[in-house]
């Protein structure tokens, strides 16, 4: 992409997990346009990998809308996570170098600043910083691959609300896991690395079913 498309899949992207967007709105290219304060050339450029990510869809008529996810489409997209973070976790276990080992690290410093903030969890800081500690172990696996496949599952709209949903306890029973994958990694124990990735992703799934189920009584 350019670097006009590149910025507005940004905007773009950060106006559907912010829920500017909500889901299953139509919103026309001009929209797009206007959000991002640039012409239609480079919105439709960033629409178009949006899609292709499933983070816009488009209908029959090739009107685009923030899809909506039922209860299954969840579901399954954790369960293709916790495989895909589990092979992920193998392979850096085997491959993680001594610096990626440190970022790691630095990440999890950064995740126990934000959980520990004196005003409450900073919930945006925890999801900033567990997105960087997850790409690293990806680097870490060196997989092309693997990383289009997580690229195309990971959906950072159900790992942020999730962590909307996450009690302090739960954000530190998370960063407990961050830390166990940082001593299994510096031990390159594959088969603990494994089994630590997916608890990891598990555990969130059953956070989020729990969110979902409260939505669905408040709802009746």
């Amino acid at each position: 992409m350019s670097k006009a498309s590149q910025e507005a899949y940004r905007k773009i992207r950060a106006g559907i997990l912010s829920g500017h967007f909500p889901a299953g709105q139509f919103v026309p290219e001009d929209e797009f346009a206007q959000f991002c304060e640039m012409s239609r050339t480079p919105v439709r450029e960033a629409i178009a990998e949006l899609v292709a990510e499933m983070l816009l869809q488009r209908s029959g008529t090739n009107r685009v809308f923030v899809p909506v996810w039922s209860d299954d489409d969840d579901d399954e997209l954790f369960a293709l996570r916790a495989m895909l973070e589990s092979h992920c976790a193998v392979r850096a276990a085997r491959l993680i170098s001594d610096e990626q080992i440190i970022q790691l690290r630095a990440h999890c410093d950064f995740i126990d600043r934000a959980i520990a903030d004196a005003k409450g969890p900073d919930v945006s800081g925890f999801v900033e910083g567990n997105r960087h500690f997850h790409a690293v172990i990806l680097a870490a696996a060196q997989s092309e691959r693997l990383a289009q496949l997580m690229k195309f599952v990971v959906s950072q709209i159900v790992v942020h609300r999730t962590a909307e949903q996450y009690s302090r306890a739960d954000m530190e029973q998370s960063q407990r896991d961050h830390r166990d994958l940082v001593r299994a990694f510096e031990t390159r124990d594959e088969d603990w690395a494994r089994a630590l990735a997916n608890t990891h992703i598990r555990r969130a799934a059953s956070v989020y079913r729990t969110m979902r189920q409260g939505s669905d009584a408040g709802a009746d």
